[in-house]
């Protein structure tokens, strides 16, 4: 699949000299029209070793103007980092709608070094490789263009070129923090990036070979095929479609005849107050120690509440925090969202709270919003929140193959339990602040509601990830449920494998600390 970048093109200094000036005005043109729509541009770089993606990248900083474009490195992953999913870094460099972002290498980078140097097999390649799929798709159904330079050059022209820049001591190459072996394994490594290319090629984000012998043909072809994916881009969406404004959602105004999985609670479970207060002594005992423990292991914890209106999840979540240390933890409350994280893909702004090792983050309220109010007050499209359970269920996973100890919690009420509260609340003074008009006429769509939490519920609960529905009407007894599932989670965790510490790989093995650089013999090989 190579062969059409070995053909030797080139192009005169003449040719060049006159073709930069006008694609470099038709590419600040088109810029300035992207930053008046909600299109983010994702510019992966990747290819052979001395193909000159550094000097392409600093050509795209030169020709467009760098107020909208932000460019990341992936090298060695700093600590941050792998105390964290490997995606998280990715997220971090996503651009805001209207902007854009270059990533040298990506997403891509670790999946090809790993394979070559026969860390994985061709089977667990895949899998990440089907994952990287998943993450583009979402990417782009979200409005995101991504478009994916790949570049090659023959074998004689690479080694060429590393000669030159061998002797050029001020050769940005000289300057990278560690020079890879690829180069004196040509063949292997043409392999793996041809299954890697020919998986990862599609529609929605597809690869664009470009031959990198000749530095003003690759230089010029870069920047005409950026300038020709936004313009299509552009002549896609129409004005509706990039002014932002959601698309309303009507949903039946149906009565609660509908048996649903909230209706199989039992709500009046009470816990006697005695209980209460030796069991909750009891558990914050053994949490602020199960804590100290995680954190000594290295193993980060997420809680995530949600509830009806009202439900006790603020209760809940101090119940915890007061066990805990504060130097452990973060809790987050989600309301509507910025302007910054209106820009960004919707989980972004859950992405970025994720722990590093060993400590805990409390989100009151989640990235559920999608399937919740963005569904029921028409906030999201039809599209938007269907597709997001099966997004919501890959993030999940991800934290949880990272090691990270995940609970979900639903605290449910009675729409009786829910007046109640809502009357002491207006009654009390210092609890004023917490009843809005939004909250009553939330209230009026409790089966559109109910209907989407049941949805969400079926549809979520993974073996990865499941739910804890707690019966929220007797505030005592859900506290107690709430802080005894989290010692369970935590004793659980604690007691099983190491969570994947900082040599975590793609394909689900551990880095190998003294490895050397010889790709894998064979295309079966598992390393």
């Amino acid at each position: 699949m190579f062969e059409a970048t070995k053909v030797g093109r080139s192009v005169s200094k003449q040719d060049y000299k006159e073709q930069q000036e006008e694609l470099r005005t038709q590419l600040l043109e088109v810029q300035r029209e992207l930053r008046h729509t909600n299109i983010p541009v994702i510019v992966l770089v990747s290819g052979v070793e001395a193909a000159g993606k550094g000097e392409v990248i600093n050509r795209l900083n030169e020709w467009l103007d760098t107020r909208g474009v932000q460019t990341f490195a992936f090298w060695n992953e700093s600590d941050e980092e792998r105390e964290r999913p490997r995606y998280w870094r990715f997220w971090r460099a996503m651009p805001p709608r209207g902007e854009i972002s270059i990533l040298f290498g990506g997403w891509y980078q670790t999946p090809i070094e790993h394979r070559f140097r026969g860390h994985c097999s061709d089977a667990e390649l895949d899998g990440e490789l089907n994952r990287i799929v998943d993450f583009e798709r979402m990417l782009t159904q979200d409005g995101a263009l991504i478009v994916k330079f790949w570049f090659h050059m023959s074998e004689s022209d690479q080694k060429a070129r590393l000669k030159e820049l061998s002797r050029d001591d001020k050769s940005r190459w000289k300057m990278l923090p560690e020079k890879s072996k690829f180069s004196e394994h040509y063949a292997a490594f043409e392999q793996v990036a041809e299954r890697v290319i020919l998986h990862t090629d599609r529609g929605s984000a597809p690869w664009y070979l470009i031959e990198a012998g000749d530095r003003r043909y690759r230089d010029l072809t870069v920047g005409k095929t950026l300038l020709h994916a936004i313009r299509s881009r552009l002549a896609e969406v129409s004005l509706d479609d990039a002014s932002g404004v959601p698309t309303s959602l009507e949903l039946p105004a149906s009565d609660s005849a509908q048996i649903t999985l909230l209706d199989q609670l039992d709500l009046s479970l009470v816990l006697p107050r005695e209980d209460y207060k030796s069991e909750l002594k009891r558990l914050q005992t053994e949490l602020n120690e199960l804590a100290w423990n995680a954190y000594n292991s290295g193993r980060s914890t997420v809680l995530m509440f949600e509830g009806m209106d009202a439900g006790g999840k603020g209760g809940a979540i101090r119940r915890i925090t007061q066990a805990v240390d504060a130097r452990l933890y973060r809790s987050i409350p989600v309301a509507a969202p910025t302007d910054e994280e209106k820009a960004h893909h919707y989980l972004w702004r859950f992405w970025r709270h994720i722990p590093r090792g060993g400590l805990m983050t409390l989100y009151d309220r989640s990235w559920y919003g999608r399937v919740l109010v963005e569904r029921v007050e028409g906030f999201a499209s039809a599209a938007e929140w269907r597709r997001a359970y099966s997004e919501i269920n890959r993030f999940e996973e991800q934290l949880v193959d990272s090691g990270i100890v995940l609970a979900k919690f639903w605290i449910h009420i009675s729409q009786d339990e829910q007046l109640k509260r809502f009357k002491d609340r207006e009654a009390v003074p210092y609890k004023r602040y917490k009843i809005t008009e939004d909250d009553w006429r939330n209230r009026e769509k409790w089966p559109q509601y109910k209907e989407a939490v049941n949805e969400m519920i079926v549809r979520t609960s993974t073996k990865h990830a499941g739910w804890t529905l707690v019966e929220g009407n007797d505030k005592p007894y859900a506290r107690i449920k709430v802080l005894r599932t989290v010692c369970d989670a935590l004793n659980d965790a604690l007691k099983g494998p190491p969570a994947p510490t900082a040599g975590y790989l793609p394909c689900g093995e551990k880095r190998i600390e003294s490895a050397d650089d010889k790709p894998a013999k064979s295309r079966g090989n598992n390393g």
